[in-house]
């Protein structure tokens, strides 16, 4: 679990909470046409951007904002080293009995063991790589569409807000509601799109570069340990993926 995600949305949304209950009764903030307009809206005008795949994948990809599931460097990096070093004292067919968690790095192990070549590695693994993140990618762009889509249906919300407002001046009771409508729409779309859809979206870019530079450490290991590199060698290239204040304690 991501503490960061999980502390700041509901942190955002708290505050926002308090800050509603302290000013008075937090009923009059919940209008249902403004809910309607906003959040059903949004979710039909960014579902025509995409296929209906691509928009229940979506729900799959946001839970990785939520969990961190990717193996620190370090621990790629160790295992890797020992891997090699199994390689080098028992041959490349010992892998085979190998304990690998990773389950990237498991299909290369096996790769290794069926006496792929190194290209054919790099190739493979970086085609399933480039793919993921593609996969990553179109849930980004769909929060991102949604974050864009979320205030400006809030917009549409106050100007049908306003127009129910106008055409009803004579009767005042109905001015009330409307107006209602005109304002909390405007404050939906603008909750939606920057507290939810915009933060997850940057949230899963970031877990999308994390993936890339994993599984590229992966790759380079992996490569190494089919050429019969020396392990320390081969740690040494793979703590470039480490930052500078972890190099030097790693050793």
């Amino acid at each position: 679990m991501d503490l960061a995600t999980l502390i700041g949305l509901i942190g955002a949304f708290g505050i926002v909470g308090a800050a509603i209950v302290v000013g008075g009764s937090a009923t009059i903030f919940i209008n249902v046409p403004s809910i309607l307009i906003v959040l059903l809206g949004s979710l039909m005008v960014v579902l025509m951007k995409y296929s209906i795949g691509q928009f229940v994948n979506t729900a799959k990809v946001i839970g990785k904002a939520f969990s961190n599931k990717q193996q620190a460097p370090l621990e790629l990096i160790t295992q890797a080293i020992e891997l090699a070093d199994l390689s080098r004292k028992e041959g490349v067919l010992a892998l085979e009995n190998a304990t690998v968690e990773n389950p990237f790095m498991a299909r290369g192990v096996q790769m290794l063991v069926d006496g792929r070549e190194a290209d054919e590695i790099r190739s493979l693994l970086a085609k399933d790589m480039n793919l993921n993140i593609e996969r990553h990618e179109i849930g980004q762009g769909l929060l991102r569409a949604l974050g864009d889509v979320g205030p400006a249906m809030g917009m549409i919300g106050t100007l049908v807000g306003l127009v129910q407002m106008l055409s009803a001046m004579d009767d005042p009771k109905s001015i009330g509601p409307s107006m209602a409508v005109a304002l909390l729409t405007t404050l939906y779309g603008a909750v939606l799109a920057n507290m939810f859809a915009l933060p997850l979206a940057d949230k899963l870019e970031l877990r999308a570069n994390e993936e890339r530079q994993s599984k590229a450490l992966i790759i380079d290991a992996l490569v190494g340990i089919q050429a019969g590199m020396n392990p320390r060698v081969l740690e040494e290239g793979l703590k470039n993926y480490l930052p500078n204040s972890k190099r030097a304690s790693s050793n």
